[in-house]
């Protein structure tokens, strides 16, 4: 991201979310994002992933400028080249594990849609719960399938946001090896948001937000 910055107008007037930040993520790379809460961390996540416009600057991601492109094309964008991973599981409860994969890829034309859902929920040691619902799975078995939906699409970049945010520590611990070896599968670039310093600590470089703002010395990749 090149001097970005988020602002939103609401019932209190408007409101910076983020400002000024400039910010490069190399391809491949692995960069936890971290601070408080409220810093604007899932902020940049969501603009990098073209859910959110940016009100100033530039947003570039994979060579394309975001600010460039309708909503139809960043859908696109995020269908055939990111995978995004909430902390909420945002699966369909009337699909089955296999469906929630398989249907994104189906909806992009890939013909193996269901052989590649397979694959990947075969990955995160769910091939067995494919014919499951969502209410019939754990919280720690719905986030697998959010793992193996964002992997089906053999993404270019990875945006996970506190993905272990609504599971125990040792769910959470299985989630992030998953999450790891995932881009590690795909060669995908990972941007990882959490408030657990030792989960940031694992990617290859940590940059730090304070209110809005890019903590000293972490405006560029080393």
């Amino acid at each position: 991201m090149d001097r970005a910055a988020l602002a939103l107008d609401g019932n209190a007037g408007r409101v910076e979310i983020l400002n000024g930040i400039t910010l490069d993520v190399h391809r491949g790379e692995t960069l936890g994002l971290v601070g408080p809460s409220g810093s604007g961390k899932s902020s940049a996540l969501m603009l990098m992933g073209g859910l959110e416009r940016a009100t100033g600057g530039t947003v570039q991601v994979l060579g394309h400028d975001l600010g460039e492109m309708d909503e139809d094309s960043l859908a696109r964008l995020r269908r055939d080249h990111i995978g995004v991973v909430f902390q909420s599981f945002h699966l369909i409860p009337t699909m089955t594990a296999l469906e929630n994969v398989a249907t994104p890829l189906e909806l992009a034309g890939h013909r193996d849609a269901f052989d590649r859902a397979a694959a990947e929920l075969d990955a995160v040691g769910l091939a067995a719960r494919a014919a499951h619902y969502p209410s019939q799975l754990s919280g720690g078995e719905q986030q697998r399938v959010a793992l193996a939906r964002a992997a089906a699409p053999r993404p270019d970049l990875v945006l996970a946001d506190e993905p272990t945010g609504n599971l125990d520590s040792a769910t959470g611990a299985t989630i992030i090896d998953l999450l790891f070896d995932l881009r590690r599968r795909h060669g995908s670039t990972l941007v990882l948001v959490t408030h657990a310093p030792d989960l940031a600590a694992r990617c290859d470089r940590v940059v730090e937000l304070h209110d809005g703002r890019l903590a000293k010395g972490a405006e560029a990749a080393e």
